[in-house]
């Protein structure tokens, strides 16, 4: 995959649209850096895409001083440099220029540059060279939808910044009455073919079997379009996905649907850091901390319909 960067710097004339006007600044004597306060010019502070559902909440946040005076000089003095994989909504995915990454994990990359009173840097990369790309120095950090798991660990170290999970998409009113999966016996359950929807699917069949109630019958496709779809014109009562997919498909009101979250199949997701700079990490783990604090990140999910996600504090290396 070609390597596509927006690089959300506010300087030498190279501002888009999308840090213009209005961006709020840091005051070098703030910076915590002593000897060069005096002559460090100030920060200007990124603005969020317009396109970017919580842009009102990322603009709004100002710097926690105390965390930008212990942030990395690397930052300071470069912003920081982000890795994400755009084409994942709505967790990542392009404005309609098609290249301004917008979503929530651009938005809450910005939003800990902004409390950490820094600029941001956010490049698209394949999934599989994001961890490489952070372990050579290429990227502070990955914040990818990348699942928090004991063999990534052992390669970065993760922020856990959210709990993710499966769900149920239904029609809207849902007149099956369809609560879980204990409704699901009998019930057509649409799925994309040899993933984690499938196997989830899979299980509950074998619940139902198991407790002599009728099977699920499970229709299988490539894709979850195709998946959704069924549900849409009645051919299933529901389809099994990923929560943050659901949640995408429900917000959107031309579709009449519903999500409903499977209890039990959520996860951490985590910022993914080189071990080795605890610094970095302390401040990023700072920084979601003040977030979730300060109501700003329960604003980040809100506006991406989102909320089922939220963890009440920044964990690190919390998969298991």
């Amino acid at each position: 995959m070609n390597t596509r960067i927006l690089t959300m710097l506010a300087v030498g004339g190279l501002l888009t649209a999308t840090a213009a006007c209005g961006a709020q600044s840091l005051d070098a004597g703030d910076s915590g850096d002593s000897g060069t306060a005096a002559s460090a010019p100030a920060v200007v502070l990124d603005q969020a895409p317009a396109e970017e559902k919580a842009a009102d909440v990322i603009n709004a946040i100002t710097p926690d001083q105390e965390l930008a005076a212990k942030a990395p000089a690397s930052l300071k003095s470069g912003g920081l440099k982000v890795v994400s994989s755009i084409g994942y909504p709505p967790m990542e995915l392009y404005a309609s220029d098609g290249k301004t990454p917008i979503g929530f994990d651009p938005a809450l990359a910005r939003a800990i540059a902004r409390k950490l009173g820094v600029k941001v840097t956010i490049t698209d990369e394949e999934f599989n060279s994001q961890i490489p790309g952070v372990l050579t120095g290429r990227y502070d950090f990955v914040i990818s939808s990348m699942s928090d798991t004991p063999e990534r660990q052992g390669q970065v170290t993760f922020v856990d910044y959210v709990q993710a999970g499966a769900a149920l998409l239904v029609k809207k009113g849902n007149s099956a009455g369809i609560t879980g999966p204990g409704n699901l016996c009998g019930k057509t359950v649409s799925v994309v073919d040899n993933g984690s929807s499938m196997e989830l699917a899979e299980s509950y069949d074998a619940d139902c079997k198991k407790g002599g109630k009728p099977a699920v019958d499970i229709l299988k496709f490539p894709g979850d379009t195709e998946a959704m779809l069924q549900v849409s014109n009645g051919r299933a009562q529901a389809s099994v996905t990923d929560y943050v997919v659901a949640a995408y498909k429900a917000a959107d009101p031309k579709l009449d649907m519903e999500a409903i979250s499977l209890d039990g199949t959520a996860s951490p997701w985590g910022i993914g850091m080189k071990p080795d700079n605890k610094q970095l990490v302390d401040s990023v783990k700072g920084a979601l901390d003040s977030l979730i604090k300060s109501g700003e990140y329960g604003g980040l999910l809100k506006a991406w319909n989102l909320d089922a996600l939220a963890v009440e504090s920044a964990v690190v290396n919390g998969g298991k």
